[in-house]
């Protein structure tokens, strides 16, 4: 078993594909083939199956196994990383996943003040819900991930803390008071955003003991701010989120106030590698030390 093979099978994995994998790695499907066979017979495992309906999967092994190659690959690019250091030529890889709202706001910027820096670190970038980011942490398939808590099993550092606003169509009767009160939306039909928004909705319905009426529930912020904008419910969103509202809303202060915190999390800040300690060292010195955004949201009647 080699490096090579354990690339390979790692790439297999997350293309599911014989033919992608070794289009990445420049190995024809013959090689490809042959070198999965070596290591399956090595191994004396089957850690792939193919299937007609399914095409590509692991077998059961096989997951436990790509989570433990993943690791041997994050330690052989620590050990680059260590020594590059020590040649004064900053190298790496550095894999990062966020929520949607997370990745248009805040990754562009982390990636261009490394990049600026230090050109030979590269960043991939997987966008995903918050769900699908702690899977990818807890597998191993990202460095660091852009997250809302609650969390088990992972190491955080809070990033950032954002408001949450009430935001109403355009003529709605609550949007005459400068302040919506959670009591005064028991009774409306509620949009819900699976985009690490339900559980600090749920938990300020729960501090104004009221009852939380949801209508429709989406996977997107933007499909929720426009079935906001036609009249089919209202909403509880974030700061982030409103940066550029649709015409005919209007985003209102909240009572009691609510927000949303972003954390940073790995699976372990002491193993981390100086490249994913750079990302974190830089992602709080850009946002962090901001205190907030300096307003985003024009809170005026529409």
């Amino acid at each position: 078993m080699n490096n090579n093979q354990i690339l390979l099978f790692v790439k297999i994995a997350e293309t599911g594909s014989f033919t992608k994998a070794g289009l990445e790695l420049n190995m024809t499907q013959p090689a490809v083939s042959r070198a999965i066979s070596a290591l399956e017979a090595e191994l004396d495992v089957k850690l792939l199956l193919r299937d007609r309906r399914s095409g590509l999967m692991l077998t059961e092994v096989g997951k436990r196994v790509l989570i433990i190659f993943r690791e041997i690959l994050g330690g052989f690019n620590k050990v680059e990383q260590e020594v590059s250091a020590e040649k004064g030529l900053e190298k790496g890889l550095i894999r990062i996943g966020a929520f949607p709202v997370a990745a248009a706001y805040f990754v562009p910027k982390i990636i261009r003040s490394i990049t600026d820096r230090y050109p030979g670190i590269d960043i991939s970038v997987h966008e995903g819900s918050v769900a699908e980011v702690k899977e990818w942490l807890e597998t191993r398939q990202i460095d660091a991930g852009l997250i809302i808590p609650p969390l088990e099993e992972l190491e955080t550092i809070p990033l950032f803390r954002e408001k949450l606003y009430a935001v109403l169509p355009e003529g709605h009767p609550l949007g005459h008071s400068s302040i919506v009160h959670v009591k005064d939306l028991e009774q409306e039909p509620m949009m819900i955003c699976r985009a690490g928004y339900e559980p600090p909705v749920i938990d300020l319905f729960r501090r104004a003991d009221s009852e939380l009426n949801v209508k429709y529930v989406v996977n997107s912020y933007s499909t929720a701010l426009n079935m906001i904008k036609e009249g089919l419910a209202v909403g509880v969103l974030s700061e982030l989120s409103l940066l550029a509202p649709p015409g005919n809303v209007i985003i209102r202060e909240l009572s009691p106030d609510a927000h949303r915190d972003v954390h940073i999390a790995v699976h372990s800040l002491e193993e981390a590698s100086i490249a994913v300690r750079l990302l974190i060292d830089t992602a709080l010195k850009l946002f962090a030390e901001d205190g907030g955004l300096n307003p985003l949201i024009n809170h005026s009647e529409e």
